[in-house]
């Protein structure tokens, strides 16, 4: 499909293009074959199913968004996912994410506080054979604790602050991946990593900017 094509070498020159920023010169060969592979229209609302490629965020309904391809591709590859790994996604939003990280990982569970969205993403998901991924309706910023520690943590929604429930609930050496900062204003995708002692290492990647997270951190 050439749209699909189209968008993972935006994606390449992208990551090219902000290398200085990131740090990353490259993605992971793994993720970029993932991102070619799960049709992105199948998770947007019909009237823009023709924009489904496009390197943008499209509106998903209920103010909320499905990321540009290549912020989802840097977001997935700072996690790091690992094939026997147990994810958290905080914010399932269309279920797009999800569905990346089904593919490179044992297990991802993932919460939305929108309930209309948490059903359309998971009938998306079973449709589509995505079945090692569980949701739920709830406040994303405590966690999900009946299946912590995790592997690996996403959010795809900016808090203002990191919710302390999502740190309790890595496991050592695992990764945070989440956006920081004010609402519908610039915010900072930061990395942050637990090392095995328990203490905590941030890093800031780029500048994003995300829809708020919803009932959590005090939103």
């Amino acid at each position: 499909m050439l749209a699909r094509k189209r968008m993972i070498e935006t994606i390449k020159t992208e990551t090219k293009y902000t290398r200085r920023m990131t740090g990353q010169d490259s993605l992971d060969s793994g993720v970029i074959e993932v991102m070619r592979r799960v049709p992105r229209e199948e998770f947007v609302p019909a009237g823009v199913k023709g924009f489904a490629y496009n390197d943008s965020p499209l509106s998903i309904g209920c103010g909320q968004t499905i990321s540009q391809p290549f912020i989802v591709a840097l977001m997935t590859d700072l996690l790091q996912p690992q094939a026997d790994d147990v994810i958290l996604e905080v914010g399932t939003g269309s279920g797009y994410q999800a569905a990346i990280l089904s593919q490179l990982v044992k297990q991802v569970y993932s919460i939305e506080v929108i309930k209309q969205l948490a059903g359309e993403a998971s009938e998306v998901l079973q449709r589509l054979g995505y079945l090692n991924v569980e949701l739920k309706v709830g406040d994303g910023a405590q966690g999900w604790q009946e299946h912590a520690p995790y592997d690996g943590i996403i959010v795809t929604a900016a808090a203002p602050f990191v919710p302390q429930p999502l740190i309790d609930q890595l496991k050592p050496h695992a990764r945070l991946v989440i956006p920081v900062g004010q609402p519908y204003l610039s915010q900072a995708l930061l990395l942050i990593e637990k090392d095995e002692n328990g203490a905590i290492s941030t890093r800031d990647i780029l500048d994003v900017v995300f829809v708020p997270l919803v009932n959590g951190s005090g939103t």
